[in-house]
């Protein structure tokens, strides 16, 4: 690894875990840092928002960085984005590739196309992409196709289904990437047997350090108390992959399996714009927003959001970061699939992962109402893990980054 800083018209390497190394371009002058490390960092969609917030503030509280966002625009009505970014005081993205909606591969070909003048003008030393959406494996591939430097925060995250398209997203993206942010121990232990090139860290969970921050503010909310729902005395429901929601027969099941657990606490089920769209193609809707102990609700932004399942006696989803911040939250958690790619929930947490079979679903809310299951709080979720991935980049990057 290089370490001295550069001089004009050099370039700097970073040497990653298996020998693999990548050039960076020499660090532009940054008027009140001197020489600092100029890194893009991409956020597209819903589940983006809150992990890139800390990173934003983290590279804001160090020197040697000017760190920017680039909005894809994959979530970008005010539902899906704009209240994210109002909730959580993410600054204002320098560029807006508004890309919208559209199926995985014609979008992930839209973003890489308007991402690609981007990277050409702006001339990063690196681009820092999250989690695993069509925004994060697209904007890997055009750095990596410019010779920058790939970071991936939630690296090494497996669910082991190639039929998920964010099991490929994950995959390719860490493939991709030189510097990979690990919140497990599982995405270790994945990254070594795939024998990625780039060098791993395990930071802990940047969704975590979000919660912690906001849980005061969230909390003071009240969301229940406006929905007129007891404390600890309702179910939240959310349900939006396409597997469970797309086809009738198996959003037949998430309707009975809604119904089931309305029988027993009275049910909030924030809609995303897919799921509803299916429910009413389908003939469905008057099921849920028929049944007077059935909330229906449009969805909802972050605080309000983290407010009701803060206040939930059970969660029931197919979400993968829900898993997560109920976790932390020790709110029981159904999950409604055949597998995770966030194995800690189920180790250590509160999370039960119960299938998509009507029978086994309704039982494993059966007994998480009756308290059946455990709660712990994983290693290094502790709100500190942004603060951490500074740390690694200012040792990884040398004086560049100071």
């Amino acid at each position: 690894m290089v370490r001295s800083g550069p001089g004009p018209g050099e370039t700097v390497l970073i040497q990653t875990g298996w020998g693999f190394s990548r050039s960076l371009r020499p660090q532009t002058a940054a008027p009140e840092n001197g020489s600092a490390m100029r890194i893009l960092n991409v956020a597209g969609a819903r589940p983006n928002f809150m992990k890139i917030a800390p990173i934003m503030r983290a590279f804001d509280e160090a020197p040697g960085f000017s760190a920017s966002i680039v909005h894809t625009g994959q979530h970008y009505d005010d539902q899906m984005s704009k209240v994210f970014f109002d909730d959580l005081e993410i600054p204002t993205p320098s560029v807006n590739l508004e890309v919208g909606s559209g199926e995985r591969l014609a979008q992930i070909e839209r973003i890489a196309e308007r991402f690609d003048p981007v990277v050409r003008r702006e001339r990063p030393d690196a681009v820092l992409v999250v989690g695993d959406v069509n925004s994060t494996v697209a904007c890997a591939t055009v750095a990596r196709s410019h010779g920058v430097a790939v970071i991936h925060v939630e690296a090494g995250l497996r669910s082991f289904d190639m039929d998920m398209p964010e099991e490929v997203n994950r995959i390719e993206t860490d493939r991709l990437s030189d510097l990979l942010f690990v919140t497990e121990p599982s995405g270790m232990t994945n990254l070594a047997a795939e024998k990625v090139p780039g060098k791993a860290f395990l930071v802990g969970n940047v969704m975590i350090d979000t919660l912690v921050r906001h849980l005061d503010k969230a909390r003071a909310r009240r969301v229940h108390e406006r929905l007129d729902l007891e404390a600890r005395g309702f179910i939240v429901g959310t349900f939006h992959r396409p597997s469970n929601v797309d086809a009738k027969l198996r959003l037949e099941n998430v309707v009975s399996i809604v119904e089931h657990a309305a029988r027993q606490r009275p049910v909030v089920l924030p809609l995303h714009p897919r799921t509803r769209a299916s429910l009413t193609n389908h003939g469905l809707e008057a099921r849920l927003t028929g049944n007077p102990d059935i909330r229906v609700v449009d969805p909802l932004g972050y605080l309000d959001f983290v407010s009701l399942i803060d206040q939930a006696c059970a969660v029931v989803t197919d979400s993968g970061g829900i898993q997560e911040e109920t976790t932390f939250l020790r709110v029981p958690c159904v999950t409604m699939r055949d597998n995770t790619e966030r194995p800690i929930t189920v180790e250590v947490g509160s999370n039960v992962l119960a299938g998509t079979e009507p029978k086994e679903v309704t039982a494993a809310i059966d007994d998480a109402l009756a308290g059946v299951g455990k709660g712990e709080v994983p290693d290094l979720w502790d709100g500190r893990a942004a603060g951490r991935i500074i740390e690694v980049l200012m040792q990884e990057c040398g004086p560049m980054a100071l």
